[in-house]
C-alpha cells in the first residue's frame, strides 16, 4: 500500500518500542513474542512537576505539549520557549514565557476511562462549552471505508506486538498523523501536540481512534477543534451526550462495511454502497471492534 500520505506513522521496527520475550503457547511449546515496552515519563511545566505518565515515549515533545493543552495548563497563545527531554531520567520539561503555577489545579484529580488510567486535573470541562466546531465540515461514507482500510493495513506496533491504541489525524480519505501508545489518552495528546507545534488547522480534519468513544475522547477531540470523530469501537452514553451537545459528528463500530453514527449525523454524505465494501481480514481485527463492543 502507499504510505506516502502519512506525515508520521508507526515504526514497528524501532528496537526501543518492543522487546522479544520467551514463554509457552497453549500447547506448552516454547515461543518468542514481541511485547510493547512502556516506561515512565515525568512531565514538568517550567519548574513544577505535573504528572508521571506510562508511555512508549516515542514522541515525548508532542505528548508533553498535547497533554498540557488538553489539561488547559497550556494556552493556545502561550509562547513555548523550550522543550527538553532527558531520556536517561525519563523527564520532559516544557518551558513557557508566561509564568505558571497550577498547585491548586493539581489537587483536583479525575481518573479517566482510558486504558492505563489517564489522569485529568482540575475542571475537564473548562473550555468545552465555548468551542464552536465547523458546521460545514462533511464526512463522506466512502472516506470512512477508505480510512479504515488504509489505517488497519498500515504496519504498526499493534500488528507487531499488540497491547496498544492508535489515533490518527485525517483529512478527507487521507490519514496524515498516526500515533500509538499504551493508553489512548496519550495517543490523542501526541496528535494534539503535533497539531499545535506545527500550526495544523483543525476545522477540516477527522480524528480516527481505535479506542472507545468515551467522555474523555469526546472532550479532547472537541478541545482540539476537530468536528468529526471515528472509532472502530463503541460508545458510552455520556460520550454521546457530550458529542451531541458540542455538535461533534461521532461514528463508532466502524468495521468492514458497517458503522453506527450517533451524533452530528447531518454532516454525513452517503456516497458509498456498503454492499460493495469487502469484509476485514482476521489479522486486522482489533479487540475493540468486536460485535459486542
Amino acid at each position: 500500500m502507499d504510505l506516502s500520505e502519512f506525515t508520521i506513522r508507526p515504526d514497528p521496527a524501532n528496537p526501543k518500542l518492543t522487546e522479544r520475550v520467551s514463554g509457552l503457547d497453549q500447547d506448552g511449546r516454547p515461543v518468542e513474542a514481541s511485547v510493547t515496552v512502556e516506561r515512565p515519563l515525568t512531565l514538568y511545566l517550567n519548574g513544577q512537576e505535573i504528572v508521571t505518565m506510562m508511555t512508549i515515549a516515542d514522541y515525548p515533545d508532542y505528548l508533553a505539549v498535547g497533554y498540557l493543552l488538553n489539561q488547559n495548563m497550556l494556552k493556545r497563545d502561550d509562547r513555548i520557549t523550550g522543550i527538553d527531554y532527558d531520556e536517561e531520567i525519563d523527564t520532559v520539561v516544557v518551558r513557557t514565557e508566561r509564568a505558571t503555577n497550577y498547585e491548586q489545579k493539581l489537587k483536583k484529580k479525575t481518573l479517566t476511562s482510558g486504558c492505563a488510567q489517564g489522569t485529568a486535573f482540575g475542571d475537564v470541562m473548562e473550555t468545552f462549552e465555548s468551542v464552536r466546531l465547523n458546521p460545514d465540515a462533511r464526512l463522506k461514507t466512502s472516506w470512512i471505508y477508505a480510512l479504515s482500510k488504509k489505517i488497519n493495513l498500515t504496519p504498526s506496533l499493534y500488528l507487531e506486538a499488540g497491547a496498544i491504541h492508535g489515533c490518527v489525524l485525517c483529512q478527507d480519505d487521507r490519514p496524515l498523523v498516526y500515533m500509538e501508545d499504551v493508553g489512548r489518552h496519550n495517543a490523542v495528546d501526541k496528535v494534539a501536540g503535533y497539531m499545535h507545534l506545527h500550526g495544523v488547522p483543525a476545522h477540516d480534519k477527522i480524528f480516527y481512534t481505535t479506542g472507545r468513544l468515551t467522555s474523555e475522547m469526546v472532550i479532547k477531540t472537541v478541545q482540539m477543534g476537530i468536528p468529526i470523530l471515528i472509532s472502530r469501537s463503541g460508545f458510552t452514553a455520556w460520550g454521546v451526550e457530550l458529542g451531541r451537545q458540542a455538535n461533534l459528528t461521532m461514528v463508532g463500530r466502524a468495521k468492514g462495511k458497517r458503522f453506527l453514527a450517533l451524533a452530528g449525523t447531518d454532516r454525513l454524505d452517503f456516497d458509498a454502497d456498503p454492499a460493495a465494501v469487502g469484509d476485514e481480514g482476521g489479522r486486522h481485527q482489533r479487540k475493540g471492534s468486536r460485535d459486542e463492543d
